[in-house]
Order: structure tokens, then C-alpha cells, then sequence
């Protein structure tokens, strides 16, 4: 099977920069996944991707040394398979809020004897090697998100789990929880702390912290401050913000 380069970085300790798919496009992902990202996450929870499109888009990833990875909609066994069987090298769970939770993906992920995901998926062994199902539990990245202040508060019990890789942080829903919808939550002091303290969390458990950034500067200093799985942004927003700055400039303003 082939080597998640992703995962290598993790564990050497090493930081790890990725990006957001939210269109759907196989082609939006192959340009991307030839940008220097170290791994891009297939949205499928809240992006406008459906289960063809990813599996697409995992394939076109396959075809760089980037690393796909697709966000499922929840912490459910089948989509985790399925989404696996694609050929995908990563998961991330959502809204992971205890050990049991967290486990359970875990679970979900890998064969036998370490998990329960089911043995099959032809198109998985075909895209890294005979030896899939023998390999796939050391090679298959597991994130899942602390996305939830009462989650944060059992950080330690969540990061303790074993198989789990990368524990990230979910701004919108960890202030969503917080009741800070609506207010600049990034500035907030207790959403700050909240942050912080799985990044504290994460370190003590050898685990890598990962969070969503809004911008490239806040990037910047996420990775100064130790998180090595950081994303900003996604391909929607990007070409957004492209193309406002582009007709901006045709229009002097």
C-alpha cells in the first residue's frame, strides 16, 4: 500500500498544511491537490458534495502526493466505510464529544482485529496494492473534530484514544456552543482558552491539534503556536475572494 505522507509528517511530529473541497469539482480538486497542500478534506458534511463527486475527487487527489481525506456527515459506520472504500487515506468525524465517540470512529476505520470496518471494497485494493487490507489500518489517517465546549472539557479523555491521529477544532460550532454566533468569537478570550486547551490536550497526548483558520496570517500563527493539521479556507472561498479582489481591480476600487 501506498505511504500516507500526511500521516508520516504527524508522527514524526512534523506540521502538516491542507484545504478545504467544498465544491465537488474532480477538477477544482486536481488543481488544488497540485498547490503543495499536504492533505485536502472532501467535505461531504456540509459542502455540496455528493457520493460520485467524492469519490472522483479522492482520485484525482490519488493522482498527486497529497492526501485525501473526506469529512463525514456524522460518526456513522457506514459512511465511514463507504467513504474509506473509495480509496480516501484520511476520515474526520464531526462532533466527537467523548472517548466512547472518539473509539468508535476509530472503530468504524480499521479492519479487524483493531476495528470493525468491513472487509471489501475492490476499488480501495485495486488503487494501493494487494496488500490493502493488511496495511490500510496503519496507513488511514483518523481526525476527529472537538467542535463543542462540553468536548473540550473531555479533551484529555479524547485525545487519550488510541488510533486516534489528529484531534480538530471546529470554530463555528465550539462558538456556536459558547453562545457567541454572530460576535467576533476569534477575539473572544474564553473561545481563545477553549482552543488552547486542546492544543495543551493534544500535546500531552502525542496527538497533532488541528483547527480551520480564517485567514492566512491566523495560519501562520496557529503553526507557531504548535497545531500541525491547519487549514484555511476552502476552494468556494478562495475563488470567492479571488474573484471579488479581480473585478475590484478592473474597477479601480
Amino acid at each position: 500500500m501506498r505511504e500516507n505522507l500526511t500521516l508520516t509528517k504527524l508522527r514524526k511530529g512534523d506540521a502538516t498544511i491542507g484545504c478545504w473541497l467544498t465544491i465537488g469539482s474532480p477538477v477544482v480538486a486536481a488543481i488544488m491537490a497540485r498547490c503543495g497542500f499536504d492533505w485536502l478534506v472532501i467535505d461531504t458534511e456540509h459542502g455540496s458534495v455528493g457520493y460520485d463527486s467524492m469519490l472522483v475527487c479522492v482520485h484525482e487527489i490519488l493522482a498527486t502526493n497529497t492526501t485525501p481525506i473526506v469529512r463525514v456527515g456524522w460518526n456513522d459506520a457506514v459512511l465511514i466505510k463507504r467513504a474509506l472504500d473509495t480509496g480516501a487515506m484520511g476520515i474526520l468525524v464531526p462532533m466527537v464529544m467523548n472517548a466512547d465517540e472518539a473509539k468508535r470512529a476509530v472503530d468504524y476505520a480499521k479492519f479487524p482485529p483493531k476495528g470493525v470496518r468491513s472487509v471489501g471494497g475492490f476499488v480501495a485494493q485495486v488503487l494501493h496494492g494487494d496488500d490493502y487490507p493488511v496495511a490500510a489500518n496503519e496507513q488511514i489517517l483518523v481526525a476527529v473534530q472537538i467542535e463543542h465546549i462540553d468536548a473540550v472539557k473531555r479533551a484529555k479523555e479524547i485525545c487519550a484514544v488510541d488510533g486516534v491521529d489528529v484531534v480538530f477544532v471546529g470554530p463555528n460550532d465550539l462558538a456556536a456552543s459558547m453562545g457567541l454566533t454572530g460576535t467576533p468569537f476569534r477575539e473572544n478570550p474564553q473561545w481563545q482558552a477553549a482552543v488552547q486547551a486542546v492544543l495543551e490536550a493534544a500535546n500531552e497526548a502525542g496527538k497533532a491539534a488541528g483547527l480551520q483558520c480564517g485567514t492566512i496570517e491566523e495560519g501562520k500563527e496557529r503553526l507557531k503556536q504548535g497545531f500541525r493539521f491547519v487549514a484555511v479556507s476552502s476552494d468556494a472561498r478562495f475563488l470567492h475572494l479571488s474573484l471579488k479582489q479581480a473585478v475590484s481591480a478592473l474597477r479601480g476600487e
